[in-house]
């Protein structure tokens, strides 16, 4: 089907019955009551529940839709959306609340492609990052808010430059031959970040999440990974330095999927700035250390981008349906993106699920994790892979498979035992053995589980 034509056929099945929604900028109490008004009107396949606070105290609230709410049910992907990261940069925000009750309404209605990607996805939605931010923004209003008046959290520290550092530690490790994924945070890390980051640190160590993006505004485009230049001498807006991550192709993809579905954001031109099919790469842009979106990939199995929605950082209310009718085929778009590549389960001889496997595929310098079920999933285009799973202890299994455009391809991987290495024969050999150091307990090295942005 012809990209252009994809857009269309995915709002057409949206708009039989789309449900009346109220278009108006949210405070924080107002944006509680509307996330439990959700979670009431389908109690069934939703649930709300916090993963900290912010400096102000403020509850970070996520809003998860699943058919099996509060569980992570093998094979089934997990995804989010997180908004308002920026205090004052609040289209984020509203959308993934009119997304929320849209979501509820359709499902509530039958609309069978809404049921479809609940019924297979757990999908969880954060509003707002940054509460605390957003009140001192909204008291300035739509119309005298300032540039930067509410961007930062009550401690006046940007959060989407407040992550622990891991791309210097990958570029070094590339250096090296080392790995470029799963990369250890530093000793003293929690001390150096803000309350909302360290919940949010958290939050991904916590689920296998596999596709993620996180909501700005000040400008209109789909920005991926890496965000941070290896060549740090490049920082100058001025000085374009593109820095790909090894899955690329797979990442302008997914930020093509949101553009295109957007109502204008693949033309191009916007707010004054140019980006062809209205993506780019993050470094490419301009360098940004310590952000979100190269966190995410180089820590977790999660693949996640950026999406900046408007020009207009605060737009006024009177704008709100014209944005979420432009961004409403795009959002859901996007998550269905997360039902591509491989998946399935990684089992020992007696089908255990085995955690913190490593998948590996040929060609892609990145590796994921089974997760503690020992179910993976591994974000692909379509083509011919050959893949690897391996785990301590156990034998490694490489299977050769072919991805399709529609649904992942189902690959398991059974995993034998690694046999036990006889102790040397003393009498044998006729030398002496060390009884200590023969019967020395080793520990297995621990396996993890799997504008300005």
């Amino acid at each position: 089907m012809a990209r252009w034509l994809r857009p269309l056929v995915g709002a057409l099945l949206l708009l039989e019955g789309a449900a009346a929604l109220s278009f108006l900028h949210h405070r924080y109490e107002e944006l509680v009551q509307a996330l439990f008004r959700v979670q009431s009107q389908c109690p069934y396949v939703t649930r709300i529940y916090s993963i900290g606070r912010s400096v102000e105290g403020r509850h970070l609230y996520v809003l998860e839709f699943s058919d099996s709410p509060g569980v992570h049910e093998p094979l089934e992907p997990e995804f989010k959306y997180v908004g308002n990261m920026h205090g004052n940069e609040v289209l984020g925000r509203e959308l993934l609340l009119q997304l929320s009750e849209f979501l509820c309404e359709e499902y509530r209605r039958g609309n069978e492609r809404i049921t479809r990607l609940i019924h297979g996805t757990r999908i969880h939605i954060m509003p707002s990052m940054n509460p605390d931010g957003y009140e001192v923004a909204a008291k300035q209003g739509p119309d005298s808010n300032g540039y930067l008046t509410g961007r930062n959290n009550a401690n006046g520290v940007d959060l989407n430059r407040n992550f622990p550092d891991l791309n210097t530690l990958m570029y070094y490790s590339r250096e090296i031959s080392g790995p470029n994924h799963h990369i250890p945070l530093p000793d003293n890390w929690k001390s150096q970040v803000e309350p909302e980051t360290l919940a949010v640190i958290q939050w991904i160590s916590s689920y296998n999440f596999v596709l993620s993006a996180n909501l700005h505004g000040g400008a209109v485009v789909a920005n991926y990974p890496y965000d941070k230049s290896h060549d740090q001498r490049f920082r100058s807006h001025r000085r374009r330095v593109s820095t790909p991550t090894p899955d690329d192709k797979l990442f302008q993809k997914l930020a093509k999927t949101y553009s295109y579905a957007h109502s204008w954001m693949h033309r191009g031109w916007n707010c004054g700035d140019y980006f062809a099919d209205g993506i780019t790469n993050g470094a490419s842009w301009y360098s940004l250390s310590k952000g979100m979106q190269d966190f995410n990939y180089l820590y977790t199995n999660c693949f996640e981008i950026t999406l900046e929605l408007s020009c207009n950082k605060f737009p006024p209310e009177e704008d709100l349906e014209r944005q979420w009718m432009a961004n409403r085929e795009a959002l859901v778009a996007f998550i269905e993106e997360v039902h591509q590549g491989i998946k399935g389960l990684v089992s020992d001889e007696n089908n255990n699920g085995i955690a913190g496997a490593v998948i590996s595929v040929q060609g892609i310098s990145h590796d994921i994790t089974s997760g503690d079920m020992g179910d993976y999933f591994r974000l692909l285009l379509p083509g011919t892979y050959t893949v690897t799973a391996s785990a301590e202890g156990y034998q490694p299994q490489t299977v050769t498979t072919t991805v399709g455009p529609a649904a992942p391809s189902l690959v398991h991987f059974h995993l034998k035992q690694e046999v036990a290495r006889k102790p040397p024969d003393r009498k044998a050999s006729g030398t002496r053995v060390n009884n200590k150091a023969l019967h020395k307990k080793v520990v297995p090295r621990a396996t993890r589980r799997g504008t300005q942005r």
